[in-house]
């Protein structure tokens, strides 16, 4: 589809954690010559607290706040790779902000790969105290809400993370 008078010219990345939008993201926004913005880091320099400090003090609903402000801040930005929070899709109002945002590359990876990328969950709440389990109930709820959005759908099982960036910049062609 590509960027439009409709379709700003960004490229949003979704997916679980694990998924690697960070650093797919980083790749692509270093290949195209764009910003690159991370939901979790724009959360942090937001509010000055680490994400597992915001959850132990002021709770997940204060996290969801705080996700939803950074993603309409980053939404702000163009040309740009935005990494959005893997739960900022549970909101219908971010779930409209993204549809809008860009062109949308799912970042899909099995729970098998997901669970050994993040290992213990070490500074992943939503993942104490066990971390395949979580993963399997997040997936089933997200699952769907990332199908719903995606433009694009790039299965990183198996990719490099050069290659999975690679496929994501070609999504914004389509």
């Amino acid at each position: 589809m590509g960027p439009t008078a409709d379709r700003p010219e960004r490229l949003l990345l979704i997916g679980m954690m694990g998924a690697g939008k960070t650093t797919v993201g980083r790749l692509a926004a270093a290949e195209l010559g764009w910003p690159y913005l991370d939901s979790d880091d724009e959360v942090e320099e937001a509010t000055g607290k680490r994400v597992p400090e915001i959850f132990a003090t002021e709770g997940e609903p204060a996290f969801r706040a705080a996700e939803a402000e950074a993603l309409a801040r980053a939404l702000d930005v163009e040309p740009a790779v935005v990494s959005v929070a893997g739960g900022a899709v549970l909101d219908q109002a971010n779930r409209t902000l993204i549809e809008r945002g860009g062109t949308v590359v799912w970042l899909r990876a099995r729970v098998a790969t997901l669970a050994r990328r993040v290992g213990t969950g070490a500074g992943r709440p939503l993942l104490d105290p066990d971390p395949a389990a979580a993963l399997r109930a997040l997936d089933a709820a997200r699952r769907p809400l990332y199908q719903s959005l995606a433009d694009e759908v790039v299965d990183v099982d198996d990719l490099t993370p050069e290659q999975a960036a690679a496929a994501t910049v070609r999504a914004l062609a389509r």
